[in-house]
């Protein structure tokens, strides 16, 4: 059912928000120049896929996670994108697609192999990475590995539609900052 849900949602958002997805790539162009960022994540049975956002750092900056950059990374037009949260939008692909799901674990890089490790322990990779989950509402992010694994088992192991629908409702209400980046 989660997976029906995630393709109507995907396909919606997308068809509906084309006209936003349109003027923030453009505005991004003004920004970077290269307004969409794609990188390499681990998915679901710890595959690779390309995970696809708006670009809120400089094009230069090193590919790691969020905790480990610096906040001088961030562009303008960024900050604002975080602060909304229209920098995931183009993860409806990645959700239409089936790398992703609105709800589950985010999706981490293949360097942060603590993280990796503590999930793997606990069969967080049985399911699909997520846009969204009960650490982000809660604002757990990447730079507390243990705790967000710990979280991420929580979560999967009592989803449900009632708690899917929750983390999408908080998610677009402004619950929870997003991943941190250092100052």
């Amino acid at each position: 059912m989660i997976r029906f849900l995630d393709v109507v949602f995907s396909l919606v958002g997308l068809v509906i928000g084309f006209p936003v997805l349109a003027v923030l790539y453009v505005l991004g162009l003004f920004d970077t120049g290269a307004p969409l960022f794609r990188q390499e994540r681990v998915g679901r049975a710890k595959q690779p896929f390309t995970l696809v956002k708006f670009r809120t750092m400089k094009v230069d900056t090193a590919s790691v996670a969020s905790h480990l950059a610096s906040t001088s990374s961030i562009t303008r037009f960024g900050h604002f994108l975080r602060r909304t949260k229209l920098d995931e939008l183009p993860q409806l692909w990645n959700v239409l697609k089936g790398d992703m799901s609105l709800v589950g674990p985010r999706p981490c890089l293949f360097n942060q192999e603590e993280l990796i490790r503590e999930r793997d322990n606990r069969g967080v990779f049985n399911a699909r990475p997520g846009v969204t989950g009960l650490a982000q509402v809660n604002n757990i992010d990447m730079s507390t590995p243990k705790l967000l694994a710990e979280t991420d088992q929580k979560m999967l192991a009592k989803l449900s539609l009632k708690h899917y629908f929750q983390y999408i409702i908080m998610t677009a209400t402004g619950k929870g900052a997003g991943d941190r980046v250092k100052g």
